[in-house]
This record gives C-alpha cells, sequence and structure tokens, in this order.
C-alpha cells in the first residue's frame, strides 16, 4: 500500500491560518511489512525512525491498536520551509490508520482530525481535499470550502535555510487595533473573491496587499524583496510567503514559469527555484 500527499502552500497573503493550495510535491508512504515494532525507513535527515515519527505517532493518536510495520518514507517536500512539510505527515499519518484500521474515515472527519492535530487548517486542508481550500477552525469546529484554483504558474523560490514556524511567529504583534482589522478583513476578503471568480489581477493586488502578516515577516527573507521585482517583470499577480517562509512563492500567467525561474537561477540567490502546478486530488492511495 503507498499513500501520497501533496505540498501545500498556505496565507496567500491575508488568508492567515485559513487558505491554503495544493501543489505538485509530495510525500509518498509505502506500507512494507508487519513487524514487532515500527520501523521509518527514510533518508530526510534528524527525524526519528521509530514509533517516535511524527507519521507513527500520528496514526496511533487515531487508532491507538494498530500493529507496528515497517514503513518506507520519501518526500521531495522541505522540512520547515513553509511548504506543509509537517503537515503533509499529519495526514498521511491519518491515512495510515485509517486503512490499517479499516476506519473508513470520511474526508470531513479526515480534516477534523488533521486540524485538531496540526492546530490550523491552512496546510492540512488542501493536503487532504487537494487544489484551493478556504477553512475556519473557531470552538473546535472545522469547515472549509474547495475551489479550483485559477490558471497560473506557481514559481518557488525555496532557500536553503529554515525558518522555524515558532520564529515566524515571533515577530508578529499581539493585537491589532480594530479599525486596522476590519481593513485587513476587508483585504482578505477580496482576496478570496478574487481567486474564487478566477480574478487574479484583483486577487493578487489583493493577497500582495496583506496586513495581517507578510509587513512583519518579509524582513526575515531577505530574498523576498529582489524576487518580488524580478517576478512584476514577468507580470505575476503576486507574490507572497507561502505559510510562515522562508519560501517565497510567484503566481504569474500560465506559461511565464519556466521564463522567471531561468532568471531567479540567473540572480544566484542561495536556494532552489521550482515551478509547480495544483494538486486536483490531495491524500491519495496507489
Amino acid at each position: 500500500m503507498k499513500i501520497t500527499v501533496p505540498a501545500t502552500s498556505a496565507n496567500l497573503g491575508p488568508g492567515f491560518d485559513s487558505v491554503g493550495v495544493a501543489l505538485s510535491k509530495y510525500l509518498t508512504i509505502e506500507v512494507l511489512e508487519a513487524s514487532s515494532d515500527w520501523e521509518v525507513l527514510h533518508d530526510l535527515g534528524d527525524i526519528p525512525a521509530d514509533a517516535n515519527n511524527l507519521l507513527v505517532k500520528t496514526a496511533l493518536q487515531v487508532a491507538p491498536n494498530l500493529a507496528p510495520h515497517r514503513i518506507k518514507m520519501t518526500s521531495d517536500i522541505p522540512l520547515a520551509r513553509g511548504l506543509g512539510s509537517s503537515s503533509s505527515v499529519i495526514v498521511a499519518g491519518i491515512e495510515l490508520a485509517n486503512q490499517l484500521a479499516h476506519l473508513e474515515l470520511s474526508k470531513q472527519e479526515k480534516l477534523r482530525l488533521a486540524t485538531e492535530i496540526e492546530g490550523h487548517p491552512d496546510n492540512v486542508a488542501p493536503a487532504i481535499l487537494g487544489n484551493l481550500v478556504v477553512a475556519s477552525y473557531v470552538n473546535g469546529q472545522v469547515s472549509g470550502v474547495r475551489a479550483d484554483f485559477p490558471a497560473c504558474d506557481f514559481v518557488a523560490f525555496i532557500p536553503n535555510y529554515e525558518l522555524k514556524t515558532s520564529d515566524s511567529r515571533g515577530v508578529l504583534p499581539t493585537s491589532m487595533a480594530y479599525k486596522e482589522a476590519v481593513a485587513a478583513s476587508s483585504i482578505a476578503n477580496v482576496a478570496i473573491a478574487g481567486l474564487l471568480t478566477g480574478d487574479l489581477l484583483t486577487a493578487g493586488q489583493a493577497i500582495q496587499g496583506d496586513r495581517f502578516h507578510e509587513a512583519y515577516r518579509q524582513k526575515l527573507v531577505k530574498e523576498f524583496a529582489p524576487i518580488k521585482d524580478l517576478a512584476q517583470g514577468f507580470g505575476a499577480y503576486a507574490t507572497y510567503l507561502s505559510g510562515a517562509g522562508p519560501t517565497v512563492m510567484s503566481l504569474v500567467p500560465k506559461g511565464e514559469g519556466a521564463a522567471l525561474k531561468t532568471a531567479l537561477d540567473d540572480l544566484g540567490l542561495d536556494g532552489q527555484t521550482f515551478v509547480l502546478t495544483v494538486d486536483e486530488e490531495g491524500v491519495r492511495l496507489d
């Protein structure tokens, strides 16, 4: 049995902790034979290879009596870069429990479990449902709307350094004036309306007008400003920090992604650039 989970890009500017899109990088889990103990085979660096692995911990949280297995984990989703690496593992762990324990969980049940474990729906929801998802998590209740993302290329610059979510959250204010909150909310509403109606010009302006977090976090990613300036020359609708950063994501007209990637590579920044597409399926069995 093989479980595949896409990467995700969250926030999209003002969609703070509530908006995400599934993209074409993947975590793959291959369930091998039953074993006396949990064993997770991987080459992903300094993460546990036993029952302390987040995958296994999540699965056991959902189904405590699962029999141990040997599991092979592979991923091209970089850790701590703002592309939902931990969320993909949580979603895979829930699906692992769902399959091994024959739970027959609905997508809504998977979303509820994943959000409870992760704390926010913005990354886990598109990893489960695919495509663009707008979701909320209030008083323990999760709700979400899945929609098609307008046609464009996603150009991701992924720095070679990590930015922990805790550090990225540490620069945010603890409160916001009422008038500022209303303005920030109105910008977010326009961004979502633009995305849902396919108006990327309007959506992009609103994405770049975020007042919730981008203004505070962009200074943590020195590559942001030059990438944004360069992307504008390729007709970018928007450039934003993916998740908590440090990945810088640019939305450009369909077909322009390869040219922007070449130009970004020529800048010689310390990182890698990828042209990504929307994953429409979410978590799946292969």
